[in-house]
């Protein structure tokens, strides 16, 4: 929780409302005089009395956690006023997927190389070496071998597929 030295300078919020910082400021505590953009874009999406008034209602050890997320909020609202942080989560959820389908490809690859990397005049070789029967989970991303199959490029061990 950052403090702010009452007889010297006032909070960013009585500062940017131009009133006196009284030693019970609400604000004092949650938005420091070397912050004034904090308080700024907060007061501009939210409000002053709006958040005066949740500071009141939330519980005294929560106040920092609703500030700072109020201040996040209220800085991806300035940055995009239709979605605010809904849509930079929506953009990290998208790169998420791309760059799990991008992993998994990467894996195949890697399966792939493996099993032509393999000698394919002896499977025993191969099973002995790891590479025989591998199954692939998403959700985790760890190889389990498969009980289907001995050999993860699908022969059979006498060359047929």
């Amino acid at each position: 929780m950052a403090s702010s030295s009452y007889s010297n300078s006032p909070c960013a919020a009585c500062k940017f409302l131009r009133r006196k910082c009284m030693p019970d400021c609400i604000f004092a505590p949650y938005f420091p005089p070397e912050e004034p953009q904090k308080f700024a874009n907060v007061h501009k999406i939210f409000g002053a009395s709006n958040v005066s008034k949740l500071l009141n209602e939330v519980l005294p050890h929560q106040r920092e956690d609703a500030v700072n997320s109020l201040a996040y909020e209220a800085e991806a609202r300035m940055k995009d006023p239709v979605y605010g942080c809904v849509g930079a989560i929506s953009v990290l959820q998208r790169q998420v997927i791309r760059l799990q389908k991008e992993l998994d490809a990467t894996n195949a690859d890697l399966i792939r190389y493996a099993c032509n990397e393999m000698p394919a005049a002896n499977p025993q070789f191969a099973r002995r070496m790891g590479h025989g029967g591998v199954s692939y989970d998403q959700s985790s991303g760890i190889y389990y071998p498969s009980p289907w199959n001995d050999d993860p490029c699908g022969e059979r061990g006498d060359g047929s597929v």
